[in-house]
């Protein structure tokens, strides 16, 4: 795949590839400089605030193969929002990737890197952080899933391209808000298997679809239909699976094409059995366009989240623990009383401890997958 759209980057017209409204830039998180494109739609102004939409790369590929394989440019020049190719990093093997199939042995923060992103970009754009969306191609799709269960309260919806969700993700998989989730596979996908692959540890589709179906409390019977055939030389047909009646009004969408392979629907070069009946980029936006965080979180559920931490002593003089009532991941910030960042750290362990050396007022700022928590810290 990786050669293929190799060559698809030399067969495109050089201004395409740098036009001014593609920027390449690069935040630190975690002492790692991390990488990623960014279209700006000439419609963007910065009056009114646009929504994010994440288009993450598949194993061994890269952002700039992203953007113009599965390409939302256009959309987004109509639609007026911002789209983010972000680079992932190196695997043990020296290969490019997202960490998304809980291999214990990798170990980067790619969770916390994506949120740092949203952080980033909402500082230098005026970007609507109740319309933050995330897509992906295979690697990029499960990434998309582990979003959907550990950034919820940033995700608006997620949509996955050739992606599914390995074993242990599904059993810890915990949303803070009913999550739009839309699917698109082939059912001769020969890299992640329409019917789950031992290797990878993924699920099978129709598992991955019920899961959300019953996480949102859809209707279990779908409306189908089948997509009009206008390709009839693709090699594939689509039927489309719509579960409606979810809370706040969430749905699951899945797109399934028989006989297509890995690949996403409408994209400028085949790399494999490719449906060219629909569009995915089209019907990934058409999807996102319908949600909204605020939608999708009520005010009660939004203040009744319980703080998932304790601190003790406070006030102290100078040493506090954070004992958290679950092993999560939380990345833990301090700053002192004229907002100046004096710890950041992220850390995965019930107990922490913070050592503050000198007198004074001071705020923790603890965020975890089911929000960001705030306590004064005072050192006497």
């Amino acid at each position: 795949m990786k050669k293929l759209l190799t060559n698809l980057l030399l067969m495109l017209p050089v201004a395409g590839l740098f036009a001014q409204t593609t920027i390449v830039d690069s935040i630190i998180h975690d002492n790692i400089e991390r990488n990623y494109r960014l279209y700006v739609p000439a419609s963007y102004n910065g009056s009114v605030a646009v929504p994010l939409v994440f288009n993450l790369h598949g194993y061994t590929s890269n952002a700039m193969q992203q953007e113009l394989y599965g390409d939302f440019r256009a959309i987004a020049d109509t639609a007026n929002f911002l789209v983010v190719h972000p680079n992932g990093t190196l695997d043990g093997t020296g290969t490019t990737f997202w960490n998304a199939f809980d291999v214990p042995t990798e170990t980067v923060d790619d969770v916390g890197f994506l949120s740092a992103l949203i952080d980033s970009l909402n500082a230098e754009y005026n970007i609507d952080l109740n319309r933050v969306y995330t897509t992906g191609m295979s690697n990029g799709g499960f990434m998309s899933y582990k979003l959907a269960c550990d950034l919820s309260y940033r995700i608006a919806a997620m949509a996955s391209v050739t992606g599914s969700m390995v074993t242990t993700q599904i059993a810890s998989c915990s949303p803070t808000h009913p999550m739009p989730v839309m699917e698109i596979h082939g059912t001769a996908d020969p890299t992640v298997p329409y019917t789950g692959s031992g290797t990878l540890g993924s699920q099978p589709i129709v598992d991955v679809v019920d899961y959300w179906v019953n996480f949102n409390n859809c209707n279990s019977t779908a409306v189908q239909t089948a997509v009009p055939n206008t390709s009839t030389t693709d090699g594939c047909t689509t039927d489309h699976f719509l579960y409606t009646g979810g809370d706040n009004g969430a749905t699951v969408e899945h797109y399934r094409v028989n006989g297509g392979g890995h690949t996403w629907p409408g994209a400028p070069i085949d790399i494999g059995v490719t449906s060219h009946d629909f569009s995915a980029s089209v019907e990934i936006w058409r999807f996102f366009s319908q949600y909204t965080l605020d939608q999708l979180v009520s005010v009660e559920e939004a203040t009744n989240v319980e703080q998932p931490f304790s601190v003790y002593p406070n006030p102290s003089e100078g040493q506090f623990s954070l004992r958290f009532k679950n092993t999560v991941s939380a990345k833990i910030r301090v700053f002192d009383a004229v907002g100046k960042l004096v710890l950041n750290e992220t850390s995965r362990s019930k107990t922490v401890r913070l050592e503050l050396p000198s007198s004074g007022i001071y705020f923790l700022q603890v965020e975890t997958g089911h929000g960001i928590f705030t306590e004064k810290l005072i050192r006497n």
